[in-house]
């Protein structure tokens, strides 16, 4: 037995039905990788305090020293990669959604990002990225006294 998408009636090529079906398969077929499984991009949350900008990727299943970080040309790229495991591809799946081989993110930065100052933690599932401030000159208040 095969799963089919589900039609609730026939649908002629001449419909609107045809249009909006064909255009779900191809938003399906770019959402899905070269692989055939989904090309998954992990959620970020972006908080920016006084000092610094801190991200949050979430990429459950992977191991610290599966991803890679680097600043370039006012980006930071943030990459992910891992194998999959031998037994995994033995295994009939009607639907795979599950495993995320590899991403990458990138990230435009700001001018006021020192990109000296960028530390990055993997913990329960969460890789977190803190971008530090370049130290901006406080404005000067003077009172000047008038002759």
């Amino acid at each position: 037995m095969t799963l089919v998408k589900f039609q609730p009636f026939p649908t002629p090529k001449t419909t609107p039905f045809h249009l909006f079906n064909s255009m779900f398969d191809r938003s399906i077929a770019d959402f899905m990788g070269h692989d055939g499984l989904p090309n998954h991009q992990p959620s970020v949350n972006v908080l920016e305090t006084e000092h610094a900008f801190h991200l949050e990727l979430a990429a459950p299943g992977f191991d610290k020293s599966e991803f890679s970080a680097r600043v370039e040309n006012d980006q930071l790229i943030v990459e992910g990669k891992r194998e999959a495991a031998a037994d995994q591809t033995e295994k009939r799946y009607t639907r795979r959604e599950f495993q995320v081989n590899s991403f990458q993110r990138m990230f435009k930065l700001p001018k006021t990002v020192n990109q000296d100052a960028v530390q990055a933690t993997y913990e329960n599932g969460i890789l977190k990225i803190a971008l530090g401030k370049k130290e901006v000159a406080k404005p000067v208040q003077k009172t000047i006294e008038i002759a």
